[in-house]
This record gives structure tokens, C-alpha cells and sequence, in this order.
């Protein structure tokens, strides 16, 4: 969808326009979907942050400035309640610090991931979210964006507010700790 038809759809949403909330809903669903499970890991929880991203977007159609692009605007709407999400879930706030503690070595640093050839690709995926979910905030959501949800650099630094130059250190310095934290996988 380009611009023009993005803006006409918006348009018609902030008239009241019921078949373009379904339009738009069509148009964005799945990326804003991927966006969600690709930082929650969690299909359910995916599916119910998608839900509040658009019923966001529809109580807030009225004041889109048109700064950016509809997509950039929706996608940060994504990633933030995906954030929120992650913030305000006290049960996996405690998990994670049940994990830590876990994943110390006896000299207090954590433990690189060690995974068996014949690990499943499920297993595989499980390894690869909990060492993706040990990335700082921001690097998690550039690399996710980048590489599952494949926006490019431009519309990172739009999604998230920084600059390409920002954004490109992000997604580098994820690549390198993941290398060390899978880097046993790989050999």
C-alpha cells in the first residue's frame, strides 16, 4: 500500500469508517503480529498485544500528525506495547531473575550457552529467544526488527527514534553478543 492509499485509509478511519479499520487490520496485521511474538515469544500473548496495537491505532487515527509513515507509526506502536508488555508482566520479570540466578557460573558470570548437535529445532528456537531475550532492550528490538520482522535500517530509526547510525551500532553489538553467547552452537 503506498502512501497516498495509507493516508486515504486513515482518512476514512477517522471519519468512522468501519471497512477501513478492516482494511487496515488486513493491510498490517501479520507485521504487527511478527513484530509482537518476535519480542514476547509467546503466540497468545502475540495475538492479544496485536489486538491492543490496533484498537490503539483506531482510538488514535484523529491525532496522527503524519510525521512519519502510517506503517512506521503503527510498528512503534507495536514494539512499545510489546515493551510495556515485557515491563508490566511481573510473572516473567520473575522468571528472569530466577533464570539469572540459574545462569551464574560459580565465579558469578553467566554460563555461554552450550546446545547438543542433535538438539531439535524447537529446542533450537528456545536457545536462540533466551539468547536473544539476554540482549539489552534496544538491541533486542533493532535486531528483531532488522532481521525477523525485516525493516530496513531507515525504518528502524523511524520505528524507534534514533538515528541509521544508532540503529547500525545496535544491530552490530547484538550480532557480536549473540556470536558469544551461541558461540558453542556454532562450532
Amino acid at each position: 500500500m503506498n502512501s497516498i492509499e495509507s493516508t486515504e485509509l486513515l482518512s476514512r478511519i477517522q471519519s468512522g469508517d468501519r471497512l477501513a479499520e478492516k482494511q487496515l487490520v488486513d493491510e498490517f496485521q501479520v507485521k504487527v503480529f511478527n513484530i509482537c511474538n518476535g519480542l514476547l515469544h509467546n503466540v497468545h500473548d502475540a495475538e492479544d498485544v496485536t489486538q491492543e496495537v490496533f484498537l490503539e491505532v483506531f482510538k488514535h487515527a484523529k491525532t496522527f500528525r503524519g510525521d512519519s509513515k502510517i506503517g512506521t507509526w503503527i510498528y512503534r506502536i507495536a514494539v512499545n506495547r510489546s515493551l510495556n508488555f515485557i515491563r508490566g508482566n511481573k510473572w516473567n520479570k520473575w522468571w528472569n531473575q530466577v533464570d539469572d540466578f540459574l545462569s551464574l557460573s560459580e565465579n558469578g558470570k553467566p554460563e555461554p550457552f552450550i546446545l547438543e548437535q542433535g538438539m531439535e529445532l524447537n529446542e533450537q528456537k528456545q536457545v536462540l529467544q533466551k539468547a536473544m531475550d539476554a540482549l539489552p532492550q534496544n538491541q533486542r528490538v533493532a535486531f528483531t526488527l532488522n532481521k525477523i520482522d525485516e525493516l530496513s535500517y531507515n525504518e528502524i530509526a523511524e520505528v524507534m527514534n534514533l538515528s541509521n547510525s544508532a540503529v547500525e551500532s545496535l544491530i552490530h553489538r547484538a550480532k557480536l553478543k549473540l556470536q558469544k553467547l551461541l558461540i558453542y552452537y556454532f562450532r
